[in-house]
Parts: structure tokens; sequence; C-alpha cells
């Protein structure tokens, strides 16, 4: 690896920094407003991350190398580090008097939209730091779309699959010009939040609130205002509800939404991972859904609301909580696992494996079956009515190995740590899928991550930002290949 590329990826880091110091500004606004004086921590952080960050951007400044992969894995590695060093900085400043392990571990899950928390007393919190944290959530989700739909692919790996298949065709895309398609995610996505703020204000929350959940449900994240997250709501089916939907929209592929809204296209919805997506959603909603009635007699409209939020949470890999799924028993609790693995689609901000991998990864083993029976028949792996190419086909082999590989690892080195080993094997897996809360007593529904080692949350900030990045992605960087000339 060459200095100039090193130099570069520092340089667009930096730059990037510099938009996030920028909106630190806006909770020194809300803290300014409600007359808190965290507002001065936000715009001594707003001024000192700027600050340097301009610094670097100029002293990195120069001739940029030819755009080359090698180059891509470093810009992203680069700044998603960055981004999460910078958003750490108001909470290390802040009256939280939080450990650097704390603040880093916040705005990890913040940025990663994983939605793992480690404060305690967020229904006291300055109104400040709320919105910091939706902020970071809301700017990550976009951050992650960006990433599926535009520099994954180019590197071949994560969202190269889907955006490959379904976006080349330049007839199909209603955009050709990068920074029409970029504009008009930005429009839709922010569209999206303000419909989603109106729509909780209108089902009984508070201004603030509303803000503050719509941030964080469009890019599927979790952070919420309140300790018992969305269980505060519990009595409020309508607010559960818009929450319900919004978290489904929010892990729609955003180039189908482009699509959709800019050429009116309904058929753009019959993608399969939508309808695979669609499918195991509702399967997990009204089995479990029948499972409490049956079970615990609970009314079928109240069950079928709260597993309907809770699991759309969960497989969505928002987090939020509107009650202890802990406590409706093995099936359901059962059923909240395998749920964790699922996620949305592919160019959404959701996290998980997603129903494309699932989707391919099936068609592989029923060709593999196929041929036990056939060894001489060639059956070509189809995406839809499309066929899947071999670099495709490989990609989501290695991501789906490595997910697997580095799960365990991380099993075991939580377990080290002193965790349980449903807590480890849960942790593991929540941060890698960024779905936020995991299994048991300690970082389940009704827990958080406060009481964990701080090994064990720099493991987890790890994890996170493994996930985030689609694993490959890091990995990559630790190979000596990587780094040769």
């Amino acid at each position: 690896m060459h200095y100039t590329s090193v130099r570069a990826a520092l340089h667009i880091a930096s730059v990037f920094a510099l938009y996030l110091s920028a909106a630190m500004l806006v909770p020194a606004a809300v803290d300014l407003y409600y007359g808190n004086e965290d507002w001065i921590v936000f715009a001594f952080s707003a001024f000192f991350t700027g600050g340097l960050a301009m610094a670097v951007a100029l002293a990195t400044q120069g001739r940029a190398p030819p755009i080359s992969s090698r180059f891509g894995f470093l810009v992203v590695n680069f700044l998603w580090l960055t981004s999460s060093a910078v958003g750490s900085v108001p909470f290390l400043a802040s009256s939280l008097d939080m450990g650097f392990a704390d603040a880093v571990f916040e705005a990890v899950s913040g940025l990663t939209t994983t939605g793992g928390t480690v404060i305690v007393g967020l229904d006291s919190l300055p109104p400040g730091i709320l919105m910091w944290r939706s902020i970071l959530q809301w700017m990550g989700g976009l951050g992650v779309i960006a990433l599926g739909l535009f520099i994954l692919p180019f590197l071949n790996v994560g969202g190269f699959s889907y955006f490959k298949i379904e976006s080349s065709d330049i007839a199909d895309r209603p955009f050709e010009r990068f920074s029409t398609y970029a504009t008009t995610l930005l429009a839709i996505y922010s569209t999206m939040t303000i419909i989603c703020a109106v729509a909780y204000a209108a089902a009984g929350m508070n201004g603030f609130e509303a803000l503050n959940h719509a941030l964080t449900t469009i890019a599927t994240a979790g952070f919420s205002t309140h300790d018992a997250s969305m269980g505060y709501y519990a009595d409020n089916h309508a607010i559960l509800w818009v929450g319900t939907i919004f978290m489904f929209i929010g892990a729609l592929p955003f180039s189908i939404l482009i699509l959709l809204i800019a050429t009116g296209r309904l058929d753009a919805l019959r993608d399969p991972q939508i309808k695979l997506f669609a499918l195991y959603t509702v399967v997990f909603v009204f089995a479990v859904a029948i499972y409490l009635r049956v079970s615990m007699g609970l009314p079928f409209w109240d069950a079928l609301t709260h597993v309907a939020f809770n699991f759309v949470s969960i497989i969505t890999t928002t987090g939020y909580a509107s009650s202890d799924y802990m406590q409706w028993g093995p099936f359901a609790v059962a059923c909240a696992f395998a749920a964790m693995f699922m996620g949305g689609c592919s160019g959404s901000t959701s996290g998980g494996i997603k129903a494309y991998r699932f989707l391919i990864v099936f068609k592989l083993l029923v060709n593999g079956l196929r041929r036990f029976v056939y060894p001489n028949s060639v059956a070509s792996v189809r995406y839809g009515d499309r066929p899947v190419d071999d670099t495709v086909q490989r990609a989501v082999v290695l991501f789906v190995s490595a997910f697997m590989i580095i799960w365990l690892i991380l099993t075991v080195m939580l377990a080290a740590t002193g965790l349980d080993l449903i807590t480890s094997l849960s942790g593991a897996l929540t941060a890698l899928t960024n779905v936020g809360p995991g299994l048991g007593d300690v970082i389940g529904p009704a827990g958080n991550f406060a009481t964990l080692p701080d090994t064990a949350k720099w493991i987890l900030s790890f994890a996170m930002l493994l996930g985030r990045l689609e694993i490959l992605a890091v990995l990559i960087i630790f190979t000596p290949v990587f780094w040769s000339r």
C-alpha cells in the first residue's frame, strides 16, 4: 500500500469528520433552547473536532491516487473509525462522566445503527445528549445506505450482489448521474423521517420525542429517549404500529424506493428479496402471536401488536422493545434468536445476513443436492429471472462462512471476559448483526450493556463495526497481501 493512498484516505475521512462536527451544533442549539448548560460541551466539541479535522484535511490534501478496490477498502475503514472517534467526543466531555470505552461503545452503536446502549437514566438525560444519540443513528443510517448502494458494490462485497443484479441496467435506473441519485436518496430519507415524526406526534408523542424516535426508526437504529425503550408507550397501540410500519419501510432497498417514487413503477416491489423479507416477517409475527394467544391467553390483538412491533424490530435490526419478550416462553425466545440472523434487504439501513443472501444460499443448496442425483446436470443460480454470476455466489458464500466463524470467535472472546454463555452468544450475534438488545437478563430487552466489563465493550464495538462493514471489508485490511505493493 503506497503512502499516497493512506494520505488520500485520511483526507476523505477528515472531510467527513467536518460534517459530523457541524452536526454537533444541533444538540448545542437544543440544549441552549432548553436552558441546559451542556450546550457548551457540544459547542466546544464541534469546534475542537472541527478544527482538528480541518487541520488534517489541509495537511493531507493533494493529488488522489487511482481508484482501486484496495483504496476503497482503506477509505471505508478510515471513514467509520474516524466517525466513531469524533462521535464519542461529546459523550466524553458531557456531564455523564462516561469512560473512554463507554463513550466509544455508545458512538459506535449509534453510527452503526446497532442501538445497544451503556447509558442508564435516559429519561432524565439532558435533551442535547438525547438528540446527539439520535443524530448519530440518523447519519449512520444514511451512511449505511450509501455504503450498500455505492461503495460495497464497487468493492465486490456486501451490497454488491443485489446492486449488480438489480440496478446495473441503465434503462431501469431513474437517474444516471451519481449526484442526482444521491440527492434524491437524501430527499427521500429526510421526507420519510419527517412523515414518521408527524405520525408519532399524531399518535401521542410530544414533539421532541417524536423527532428523536423518527430519526432512529427510519435508520432502523433503535435508540430511545426512555430506559424502557418503546415499552414506555406499551399501552399506546397507535405508536407501536407507527413504529412497526416505518421500521419495515426502513428495511426495504432504497434503490427500489427511489425507482418506485421517481417512476411510479409498482412492479419494483416484486423484487425477490422483498418477497422473502415480507414472508419470514409475517411468519414469525403470526406464529408467535398465535403462540401467546394459546399459551398465555392474551387477547389476540394485543399479542399481535406487541409481537409485530418487537419482531419487526429484531428482524430489521432496529433494536426497540415494547416488552420483555424473554418472558414470553421458550418458543418465542427461540424465534427471537432465529430472527436476529435475518435482517432486511440489501441497500437498506438494516443489518443481519439479509434476505438476498438467504435466497442465493438456498438456490446453491438446491442445485448442490440436485447434482448428487444428476452429477452431470448444469443448473444456474438465478435471482428472480436473472442468472447470478460466480463472483456474486462466491461473495455470498464467503460472507456467510466468515459470519459464522467470526461469531464463534467473538463468543469465546466475550466468555473469556467472564460473561455467561447466553450473554456471550447473543452479545456477539447482536453486535455482528447490528440488532441491539441480546438475550438473557444482562443485555436482553429489559437490560443494557452498562454492566459489561470494558474489555467486552471494546470487543463488541469492534464487532459492530465488523457487522456494519459486511465483515469482509474489515478482514481484508488485516491480510498481508492488502499492504504489499
